[in-house]
């Protein structure tokens, strides 16, 4: 084998005829066995990307956490609209993490977006820096 077949497998140009695909290990792997169950380690969460307008909107955030789905809520049309909105939004907020034992956390706040992360108390969030 010369230095340019060397070359050409060394950044994939030319596969090994030694290996095995891995869709072929796999095919192999289940046919030898008849019953094949794949079980995460943990359960799937759905995370929620919501804008809420009113205080319903709030209310379906609360109900996200209690089934265990994190949801980022996108509060700026609530900051803009008036003071008595923002103010529902944060004794709402302020409820759903002491009742809940949820986490908020500000993920973005730009003059076009302002982000935060609700995560009910299973989900586990590590902040870093």
């Amino acid at each position: 084998m010369g230095f340019i077949d060397t070359f050409k497998r060394s950044i994939g140009m030319e596969e090994e005829t030694k290996r095995k695909s891995v869709s072929k290990i796999i095919s192999e792997d289940l046919e030898e066995s008849e019953n094949v169950s794949i079980t995460p380690d943990q359960p799937f969460f759905e995370i929620i990307l919501i804008k809420p307008k009113s205080e319903d909107d709030m209310d379906y955030v609360r109900d996200q956490i209690l089934e265990e789905n994190p949801v980022i809520i996108d509060i700026t049309y609530l900051e803009k609209e008036s003071q008595e909105s923002f103010e529902m939004l944060t004794r709402k907020l302020n409820i759903i993490r002491k009742e809940h034992c949820a986490e908020a956390i500000l993920l973005a706040k730009t003059k076009d977006t302002n982000m935060i992360l609700v995560s009910p108390h299973k989900v586990k969030v590590i902040k870093k820096g």
